[in-house]
């Protein structure tokens, strides 16, 4: 007993003596200017980002709201109401590649994200075609956003059905290309104008999103009519195992540009401790949601057998319309309107970055013309412009294409995720050759002994994600081969073409010494 109580004392004495832990210097603009010079690079772009901005800008290319709203129809059509089990499957897959990304994003503070990763993780062999499909990614993927309005607009404001009756899939294609020309003129203003403009107008359509998705998961389950156990009803399939993996598409959609946090490390403070915790909590914080938010609308739903839940003009926004009604499902179909037009401005935003850095480094056709900086502004103006001039080129080619919902996600998500590929797979091999050293910059975010089983994970993930999106399914894509195979065939004619220019390319030496 006594030697029992002489070691409390011991222990209470060291508890008194220890000093408080020393507050964490203060980081300052002259730090970021040296950081971002060490890698060869002049300050650009406006530093003006905090945490929350940083971590709005991911959030908003992820948007629950835009991205469940634009295919819990197609994850519902295809799995029932178990595809709600696709949600927690994705997320813990995307998260291995996140936390590989974070551990990125404190080494590497560059704008660019993906493409940067990846160059100095091979030595810029494989960066450059990274580069080339996530930026062509980017752009598919700001086509696909600008299409969702078409699930929004028409039921908040009739007459914004332009063309025929929203019912018929023609009809609601081709207004969907009309509503998405206006988006995508909007968002090319609003990021040639600067990251400060954008980053106010996305910050604002965050916190919206977030109180939200809030709000309207709490009163769905509120109005609820059955009981969480509806996630246990499976799909009415022969098959429904291959069901269910058609049906992930749907969170496999949602969950990717969590790496946006990197793509804006130049214009971010203190990026090498911000950007990495921004990656993290954005995913983490769209998946929550997204989860709750497909639960809440199947317990919520009227009627599911109803083919409004299956419906490209149906799924979610049929449910908050038929259960909330009136004024307050238009108020959620406003804050919806919102969350689609901020994310169409996140997406934009980094594929402007992703032209910037490649130009900069001069790898790009007509690097020289995309890497002027507007001076006052801090942006580069000319690269908003070719990206709303593309994606505006490409939604006019669908015009009247029925399955442009299902192809411009199906195709996005493929690219995303073959680009992510070209960088965890090198950052494995890099893993295996003692990467990171100890004393290399970056100790902000660190896996440490867990790097390299996340890593792995992250990479068979990868593989199998690319896989299964890619597969020529008749459900999400039609009968038709040429629509069927369209993934696998423009991802093909991307790589080739990526290699073409590639290779008549100026020879060029790549920032830190590393040759091309």
């Amino acid at each position: 007993m006594i030697r029992l109580k002489v070691r409390k004392a011991k222990v209470s004495r060291i508890k008194r003596e220890r000093r408080p832990r020393a507050p964490r210097p203060v980081h300052t603009e002259a730090q970021d200017i040296a950081d971002l010079a060490a890698f060869g690079y002049q300050p650009e772009l406006g530093r003006s980002l905090g945490r929350f901005s940083s971590f709005a800008a991911g959030f908003s290319y992820l948007s629950i709201l835009t991205g469940t709203t634009q295919t819990f129809f197609l994850g519902y059509g295809l799995g029932g109401p178990a595809f709600f089990w696709t949600w927690p499957l994705v997320f813990l897959g995307q998260f291995t590649v996140a936390l590989c990304f974070a551990e990125l994003a404190t080494h590497y503070p560059l704008a660019g994200g993906v493409y940067q990763w990846s160059k100095h993780t091979t030595g810029g062999r494989l960066g450059w075609l990274a580069g080339w499909i996530f930026l062509g990614c980017l752009i598919v993927s700001l086509v696909a956003v600008t299409l969702a309005l078409q699930s929004t607009l028409p039921q908040l404001i009739p007459a914004l059905q332009v063309v025929g009756d929203s019912n018929t899939p023609a009809d609601a294609a081709k207004n969907a290309v009309l509503l998405g020309l206006g988006l995508v003129g909007f968002s090319t203003v609003i990021n040639a104008l600067g990251v400060k403009l954008m980053a106010r107008l996305n910050n604002f359509g965050v916190f919206t999103e977030l109180l939200g998705a809030t709000i309207l998961i709490g009163l769905l389950f509120f109005l609820a009519k059955r009981g969480p156990e509806v996630v246990l009803i499976g799909s009415k399939s022969v098959h429904p195992f291959g069901a269910f993996l058609a049906a992930s598409l749907s969170a496999s959609y949602v969950m990717y540009g969590f790496d946006t946090a990197g793509t804006l490390a130049e214009e971010t403070r203190n990026p090498r401790r911000t950007a990495p915790r921004a990656i993290l909590w954005a995913l983490g914080s769209a998946a929550t949601f997204g989860i709750l938010l497909v639960l809440a609308g199947l317990m919520a739903a009227n009627n599911l057998d109803g083919i409004e839940l299956t419906s490209p003009s149906g799924g979610l926004t049929s449910i908050v319309m038929d259960r909330l009604g009136g004024t307050v499902g238009r108020l959620f179909l406003a804050v919806i309107a919102l969350a689609i037009t901020v994310c169409a401005l996140a997406v934009h935003t980094g594929a402007v970055r992703l032209i910037f850095a490649m130009a900069r480094d001069n790898v790009l056709p007509g690097s020289r013309f995309l890497s002027v900086v507007n001076g006052p502004l801090q942006i580069p103006a000319r690269a908003a412009g070719v990206v709303g001039l593309i994606a505006a080129a490409l939604l006019l080619m669908n015009l009247g294409q029925p399955k442009i919902i299902e192809l411009a996600a199906s195709v996005s998500i493929v690219w995303a995720n073959l680009a992510y590929l070209m960088v965890t797979v090198p950052l494995l091999l890099q893993r295996f050759k003692g990467w990171p050293a100890e004393n290399e910059a970056g100790s902000e975010f660190r896996l440490g002994r867990w790097g390299l089983p996340l890593n792995l994970i992250a990479v068979v993930w990868g593989i199998g994600l690319v896989v299964n999106v890619a597969w020529p399914r008749a459900e999400i894509y039609g009968d038709g081969w040429a629509v069927r195979y369209a993934p696998m065939v423009s991802t093909f004619i991307l790589i080739v073409s990526g290699l073409v220019v590639h290779a008549f390319r100026p020879q060029i030496v790549l920032r830190r010494g590393v040759e091309s």
